[in-house]
């Protein structure tokens, strides 16, 4: 059996939002060391605002300023804290019911320890040195031993230069493991070679081979070589450039048909116009010098594949 590989993968990308009239209030409002929510047609107050009713839907406005003093509602203690996690030292997750609201926000506590942490416990916010509008200009929650604050005040939510959009970066880090059947053929196309695994009670052979069939939900294990050439069953032309991907716009990504397999896998097309990518395309595969996987595919020189010896493919 090969050697099972793993790898540590890194899935991370801006996302950008527009904000609407409460949430810029609320964002704004941070920057300003005040902390807004928004009032219910019931009388409620929720903290972090949101823009309607989630009993009646009802859209809202009624914005109301909280105090910045609360009360731990329940906590998780993080012993290992994270990558972009608001303390690089173990710190409690609390939701915090801050005084003058009726729902609770999730934050950070910077805590000595789990037994320091309690429900019920009194915190305040710790302002961030630097605000720029955003849930991270609250640092974190810390105790507080101080009187209670205030009950909500109307506030017009309005300030100058208010906050209008938001980019967060989205990021997931973790450790990958192919499986079996993956690892072996990842292993046989460093070696050049393209093998799948063919389903012992429908005979279909597929590549990359997924450890069993997802027709008939039987493993799979013999091994079957195939290819190398194959056949375009459907594409597409991308005229979107992705970041660190050195490739001249705009290039063709097809769904490939390898002699013998009875799945298409995909790859980029060169060594053609790509207005000129057809179904129906013969291609083969080039590796590049040292490269474990082909870098493209390019065509053959063969006359096109007739429709139905690959529509099923598509």
């Amino acid at each position: 059996m090969p050697e099972l590989l793993k790898a540590p993968l890194v899935v991370e990308f801006p996302f950008t939002r527009s904000l609407g009239p409460v949430q810029s209030a609320f964002l704004t409002g941070l920057r300003e060391r005040t902390v807004l929510g928004v009032r219910t047609s019931d009388g409620k107050v929720l903290v972090p605002p949101v823009e309607y009713d989630p009993v009646t839907a009802d859209e809202l406005r009624d914005m109301v300023e909280v105090s910045a003093t609360g009360t731990v509602t329940t906590w998780a203690w993080n012993p290992e804290p994270r990558r972009g996690q608001p303390l690089d030292k173990p710190f409690a997750w609390v939701l915090v019911k801050l005084d003058g609201a009726d729902t609770a926000l999730l934050h950070a506590l910077d805590a000595e320890g789990p037994d320091a942490v309690h429900t019920g416990m009194r915190v305040r916010v710790r302002w961030a040195e630097e605000r720029s509008g955003a849930i991270t200009d609250i640092a974190c929650f810390e105790p507080y031993d101080g009187e209670a604050g205030t009950e909500a005040a109307p506030h017009d939510g309005q300030f100058e230069d208010r906050v209008s959009g938001i980019v967060a970066q989205a990021r997931l880090d973790y450790t990958y493991s192919p499986g079996r059947a993956q690892s072996a053929y990842i292993t046989a196309v460093a070696e050049r070679k393209m093998v799948g695994e063919r389903c012992p009670s429908c005979a279909k052979v597929y590549i990359p081979p997924r450890g069993a069939c997802p027709t008939c939900g039987v493993a799979t294990r013999e091994a079957v070589e195939v290819g190398p050439r194959g056949t375009v069953t459907t594409f597409c032309i991308v005229n979107v450039k992705a970041k660190n991907l050195d490739i001249e716009l705009p290039y063709v990504y097809a769904h490939i048909a390898l002699d013998g397999a009875d799945l298409a896998l995909h790859g980029r097309i060169a060594g053609i116009p790509y207005d000129q990518v057809r179904m129906g395309l013969r291609v083969e595969p080039v590796w590049t010098e040292g490269g474990r996987y082909p870098d493209h595919y390019r065509p053959t020189g063969e006359p096109d594949a007739d429709y139905d010896t690959y529509k099923e493919l598509v």
